[in-house]
């Protein structure tokens, strides 16, 4: 494989890894979810109640087992949209192409164990789009205004970082443009953020400290005051060796973290404040995978079953995770048997999907470098004139 063709494999399926594995944990602290597993999630588990159809608050979903959730199911439905315009996205995007996927073409869905229209399976925040863009006919750069402030936009973003591999600015740039059409406030920004740590992990010869420059250098707001808390604290850890470790590390992230968390202490049991725009607010997921991926130094395993046994939205804090260190490590670095296991019980074909991503990207990069090169050329000819003009006028 190409470099641009193993990142990109590498962060769709290290994201729907993490996905799959923190779906299983969800909503969960981490004292529940040792009690319930016998010590520390290690990989893929079952699901949390045996009766999953019908037990409160998991039914009617099947997590778990190695079923990726709607995370997964939303990325690689934007994978299709860069796969069918190889361009840069906006807004309209998801209006024009995003929202037909989503009421249009029935796919396999893990968690309900059949094929179903994508809008189906969505949270509410995630339903907005489809209400706003194809019942409301709101303008796509302002349908996200309104909605919950929660991560569903920054959940499935990666594939913006890999479309803008190496200009995290760009990504940023990118995706808060097309998030418009989705979120408002800090879900919007944690978005633009995390598609910039995804275009910053994916440049070769990238570390973590690269990922860590690119994130404080885009965010704005709290999302900001978030990221260089959680900097400030883990910038320089050293990676846990023993469960006990861990969970002083998990600790350390949530008491970082909370100040800015909206939602509460109480997962289950939100705040009055609880996702509402603000311009001191953070979603937690995307500093929390931040800091569990700082105290791991990157690594893959480590910081993807930290955010699995993190609890409260694992899913999104391992997927994004995920994304990031597979990213700065490649393909090589993401469990094998995972990605077959959470494949073939998904039913999806992870690997291709990151092939699609990977040649879509090509083609917008290969683009982005005719248009700078035009740019410079243009430049350069303002340039010369204006010396011209400068030299007539001596």
């Amino acid at each position: 494989m190409t470099w641009l063709e193993d990142r990109a494999v590498a962060v769709i399926t290290g994201a729907a890894v993490g996905d799959a594995l923190g779906g299983a944990t969800e909503g969960w602290t981490p004292e529940q979810i040792e009690e319930r597993h016998g010590g520390r999630v290690t990989g893929i588990v079952g699901p949390w109640y045996p009766d999953w159809r019908d037990a409160r608050p998991i039914a009617p979903y099947h997590k778990g087992d190695g079923h990726i959730t709607d995370d997964t199911l939303m990325t690689c439905a934007l994978v299709e949209v860069y796969a069918k315009r190889r361009a840069h996205l906006d807004a309209y995007a998801v209006a024009e192409d995003l929202v037909p996927l989503m009421i249009g073409e029935p796919r396999w869905v893990p968690e309900l164990e059949s094929s179903a229209l994508l809008l189906q399976r969505v949270f509410l925040a995630e339903k907005w789009i489809v209400a706003r863009l194809h019942y409301g006919h709101v303008d796509p750069r302002e349908a996200g205004a309104g909605n919950v402030v929660n991560c569903g936009a920054a959940m499935y973003i990666a594939p913006v970082g890999i479309a803008n591999a190496g200009d995290p600015r760009g990504a940023y740039a990118e995706a808060i443009d097309l998030t418009g059409a989705h979120q408002s406030s800090y879900g919007r920004e944690a978005a633009g953020v995390l598609a910039a740590m995804v275009a910053a992990a994916v440049a070769p010869g990238a570390g973590l400290d690269d990922v860590v420059e690119a994130a404080l250098a885009v965010a704005h707001d709290g999302t900001a005051e978030a990221l260089r808390a959680v900097v400030d604290a883990f910038a320089d850890s050293t990676p846990p060796s023993t469960d006990e470790q861990e969970r002083a590390l998990a600790r350390r992230v949530r008491e970082t973290v909370a100040p800015f968390d909206s939602v509460g202490p109480h997962y289950r049991e939100m705040s009055m404040d609880a996702r509402r725009p603000s311009r001191t607010k953070s979603i937690e997921e995307l500093p929390a995978a931040l800091g569990l991926v700082l105290g791991h130094r990157g690594d893959y395993r480590g910081s993807v079953l930290a955010s699995v046994n993190y609890g409260r939205d694992a899913d999104s804090i391992a997927s994004m995770a995920g994304a990031i260190c597979a990213g700065l490590g490649g393909t090589a670095v993401v469990p094998a048997e995972w990605v077959d296991t959470i494949g073939e019980a998904s039913r999806m074909d992870l690997r291709a999907t990151g092939r699609l991503m990977a040649s879509a990207a090509a083609d917008i990069l290969r683009a982005d470098r005719e248009r700078a090169l035009e740019r410079i050329a243009g430049i350069d000819a303002l340039d010369a004139r204006g010396a011209a003009v400068i030299g007539e006028g001596a």
